[in-house]
Formats: structure tokens, C-alpha cells, sequence
């Protein structure tokens, strides 16, 4: 019984998507511990910090779920999500909510001062992006900080410190995030009109969300090429970056103002994708040079 609730969680919140931001949060990790330690990181570290990441993500899906459940029973797209649909109870989910939120804490506390310190602005931003979409379309680009807190952490994690090259990693996610999140709204645009939310393609139309879209992941570009150079990574950081590049464009080229028939696709699979290759390459280019 509760290894089948605990499937039907980890259904709703979409745990195998963790791999959106898990690799960015290594990329920190590993990233900052070279650039301002001089070695790498223990693997000590690397557990908490996944321990972290698996914490953050599982409270704040969780915490969506929850806040939205009222707003998805009555969006045919998401009627059907375990709490409309009944499959699981307030108290379940608030259970969950308050263990993934523990292994955040737990995890902040392995490490060191500063994490420790950053938890309640954490936990405030993961809080609030639920609430956002009911009076700002901006409400993607606080998806962003949320998400971009995934390596800004990881850097924190092994250095205990912020400087230039993780908020602009920082950033970077973040605009990334925003930019997908765009994509994936355009699909409940006329929903969020007729409710009264608020997102980039209710209040601009599908046509003009996709072009910002397309600045975000534009500037996610520019934002890696400029940490290639504030970090002094080599040619292999470069062509993960030029990858990066023509993942997004080909993301870009399957979703178009009439046709949002391969969204999906354009959503979860590319930027599964796109994590992966980013960090791939920044290791293979600090082991390279570490050797």
C-alpha cells in the first residue's frame, strides 16, 4: 500500500524530470569546487547535494500539486492528476511534502554555513512560484530562480561562497528555465484566460510567447559562452555550448504558433537532453585539463 502510493507521488510530480536540473546542480558543484578550490569535490559533497536537489524538487512539485489541485480539476489537461482524480489525500501529500523538505534540510546542514543560511530564501522561492501564475506572468521566470537555485547551490555546496561565475551559471539556468516554461504554458493558454491566470502566452498570444522563448534560450547561450570565458574553460566547454545551441534550436523548430502537436517532445525529451550534454562537456573539459 504505501510503495503504491509512493509510486502514484512520484508519478505526479514527475521524478524521472529531476534530470532537468540535477546536472546543472553537478555542474556547479564540480564547477565551482576547480575554479575556487583548485580539486575537486568529495563525494561526500556530490550525496548531499543530490540529496538536495531530490529534497528541493520533490517539496516543490509537491507543493504545485497542492496549491493547483482546485485550478487542475477543472483543466481537462490535468483533470486527471492524482489529487483531482482522488488517487491520493491532502495528508499524503502534505507527508511527503514535509520529508522532502527534511532532506533539503538535512542535506544544507552536511555542507557547510552559507547553504544553511540560503534555506529560508530557498524554501520562500519554491513556496512561491506556485502562487504566481494567479497575479504575474512573470511567474516563468521565478520557475527560473527556483530552478537556477540548483547549481547556484551545488557551487555553494562545494565553496561555501558566491562569486561572478555562479550567478551568472545562475542566471543562465534560469533564463533556460524560463524559456522552456513558456513553451510548456502555451499549451494551457486559452485555459489560463478563461480563469483568470496569468503566463506569457495568455497574455501576449502562443505567436509572441514562442519569440520570447526564443530570447530566453538565445541570452542561455550567450549567458554559457560568457562562463567559457569568466571561467577559463577550454574547447571542450565550447562545443558542449555549440550543442547546447543547436539543441535549443531544433526544440524551437518542432513547436509553432498552429501546430503544438510535438510540444512534448520539445519540452521534456530536449532539455533532458540539453542538461545532460552541458554538464558532460564541463567535466570532460575539467578532466582534460586536471590530467
Amino acid at each position: 500500500m504505501v510503495l503504491r502510493k509512493l509510486g502514484i507521488i512520484l508519478e505526479m510530480i514527475k521524478f524521472e524530470h529531476t534530470i532537468f536540473a540535477l546536472p546543472f546542480a553537478f555542474m556547479g558543484a564540480v564547477l565551482g569546487s576547480i575554479v575556487v578550490e583548485g580539486a575537486w569535490p568529495t563525494w561526500g559533497e556530490m550525496f548531499w547535494v543530490t540529496v538536495a536537489m531530490v529534497g528541493a524538487r520533490s517539496a516543490a512539485m509537491s507543493l504545485n500539486r497542492l496549491i493547483d489541485r482546485y485550478i487542475d480539476a477543472r483543466n481537462p489537461r490535468t483533470a486527471n492528476r492524482a489529487l483531482p482524480a482522488g488517487l491520493l489525500s491532502v495528508g499524503e501529500v502534505i507527508l511527503f511534502i514535509i520529508v522532502s523538505f527534511a532532506m533539503l534540510f538535512l542535506a544544507a546542514f552536511q555542507l557547510n554555513d552559507l547553504a544553511v543560511k540560503l534555506l529560508p530564501l530557498a524554501v520562500f522561492v519554491l513556496i512561491l512560484y506556485s502562487y504566481t501564475k494567479r497575479f504575474t506572468w512573470a511567474c516563468h521566470f521565478v520557475l527560473g530562480v527556483a530552478i537556477g537555485f540548483g547549481p547556484l547551490g551545488g557551487w555553494i555546496a562545494t565553496t561555501g561562497q558566491v562569486d561572478g561565475a555562479a550567478l551568472l551559471l545562475f542566471v543562465t539556468v534560469m533564463l533556460w528555465t524560463a524559456g522552456f516554461d513558456i513553451i510548456y504554458a502555451c499549451q494551457d493558454a486559452e485555459f489560463d484566460q478563461k480563469e483568470g491566470l496569468y503566463s506569457i502566452p495568455s497574455r501576449f498570444g502562443i505567436a509572441n510567447a514562442l519569440l520570447i522563448s526564443r530570447g530566453c534560450h538565445l541570452l542561455t547561450v550567450v549567458g554559457l559562452f560568457a562562463l567559457y570565458r569568466q571561467a577559463a574553460l577550454s574547447l571542450w566547454f565550447l562545443l558542449g555550448v555549440i550543442l547546447a545551441a543547436l539543441i535549443l534550436i531544433y526544440e524551437h523548430s518542432l513547436v509553432k504558433p498552429t501546430d503544438l502537436s510535438k510540444l512534448n517532445v520539445a519540452f521534456f525529451a530536449m532539455n533532458g537532453i540539453l542538461s545532460v550534454v552541458v554538464f558532460t562537456f564541463t567535466l570532460l573539459d575539467l578532466v582534460i585539463a586536471w590530467v
